[in-house]
């Protein structure tokens, strides 16, 4: 019994603290050799008493299925936890934060002259390719159009009954091909035409959209999105480990899907907040990300949309602070506030289900705003 009872006391040792490792108490993270500088939150000017709750409140449940919570301030990771079977060498299947990185090897391409600017014409790097319901608006549409998920074809994946659906592409043999037959879309007497939407720009999300903006940049570059973005964008970052999809019909998927480390993911969260630089060295142009990360439609009230980055009020009713983000099914973010040099990863498993977004923004506004706002 004795004996019982000094091993079942080992074995609670063992698991409390293969605990606190896994969930990382808000402390100073691990150095490694991966280009973070780490800090205490202290250091920062960060509550890690704030942290440290929130760690508690994903052990206990109250928010579910979360698997990875990093912060970064200053240029500094301060904070780096892993739950619900999360690792910091786990690739992450960010879904559609995805389109965010498009964004920036789109960046990356005109930065090189591989594309003149983000009012070329789209169809016009596919030119050996016939497509359904020609059309001279579709020869009129520009990257910006797909940057900014305002092309006026019909495609929302948000409507099951829209052409352009996501869901539909995926059992079509050409994704590709797919999109470029899509019809142009019609204006029901109760939507809102493009001339008296915000800025000029009828948002409607498509999937399809950015897979064809990925292709471009393939055929601009003449190179796979995934060769393109280990030279421009993840070998310059030190990011060693990543998983890009090949969609049906050969591109790669620049819509979805693509699995990084959760460290690495801060790092393009901080590269992004210091407009295109990491240690020193220029990866994506300061006039891109500007570009990028203004608003240029609004998808929903307290939400605007810059080139593929989402832009999120972090408190309720009328924002006292503005976030961009990567976001993707799930409830995956990588979120970048600038007015508080503070930066965040959340990675998540709560794909398709309609707590995920809702959960995790309330970490943004609840956790990792005010442990910022706590902080002496």
């Amino acid at each position: 019994m004795r004996r019982s009872l000094a091993t079942l006391a080992g074995l609670l040792a063992f698991l409390t603290a293969t605990s606190a490792l896994a969930a990382a108490p808000a402390g100073r993270p691990e150095a490694l050799d991966d280009g973070w500088t780490v800090a205490a939150p202290a250091e920062v000017g960060v509550d890690a008493a704030r942290l440290a709750e929130l760690s508690a409140r994903i052990e206990d449940q109250t928010f579910k299925k979360i698997t990875s919570i990093l912060v970064a301030r200053d240029g500094k990771l301060i904070h780096e936890a892993y739950f619900n079977g999360g690792e910091r060498e786990r690739l992450n299947d960010i879904r559609s934060a995805s389109k965010s990185l498009t964004s920036l090897l789109t960046g990356a391409a005109i930065d090189r002259g591989l594309i003149p600017g983000v009012d070329a014409k789209v169809f016009g790097y596919f030119k050996d390719r016939r497509w359904a319901h020609p059309d001279a608006r579709k020869l009129a549409f520009t990257l910006e159009d797909l940057l900014t998920m305002s092309a006026s074809w019909e495609c929302n994946d948000d409507n099951q009954f829209s052409s352009g659906n996501e869901e539909r592409m995926y059992v079509a043999e050409d994704w590709l091909q797919f999109a470029l037959d899509l019809p142009m879309r019609g204006y029901a007497p109760w939507d809102t035409l493009p001339a008296d939407a915000p800025y000029g720009r009828s948002f409607s999300y498509c999937t399809a959209g950015t897979l064809v903006l990925g292709a471009v940049v393939e055929r601009a570059t003449g190179k796979s999105l995934s060769a393109f973005a280990h030279e421009v964008l993840e070998a310059p970052l030190g990011i060693t480990q990543v998983r890009w999809n090949l969609a049906s019909g050969g591109v790669t998927m620049g819509g979805g899907g693509t699995r990084y480390r959760s460290r690495d993911l801060l790092k393009l969260a901080e590269m992004v907040r210091a407009r295109g630089r990491w240690q020193g060295k220029q990866i994506i142009s300061t006039r891109y990300l500007d570009a990028a990360l203004t608003p240029r439609a609004v998808p929903r009230e307290n939400t605007e949309y810059g080139y593929l980055f989402w832009r999120m009020g972090t408190t309720e009713g009328k924002p006292s602070h503005w976030a961009w983000a990567m976001a993707g099914n799930g409830g995956n973010y990588v979120l970048i506030v600038p007015e508080q040099n503070l930066v965040a990863v959340i990675t998540s498993e709560a794909y398709n289900q309609g707590y995920a977004h809702p959960q995790s923004q309330k970490i943004l506004r609840e956790y990792l705003i005010k442990a910022v706002k706590a902080s002496p």
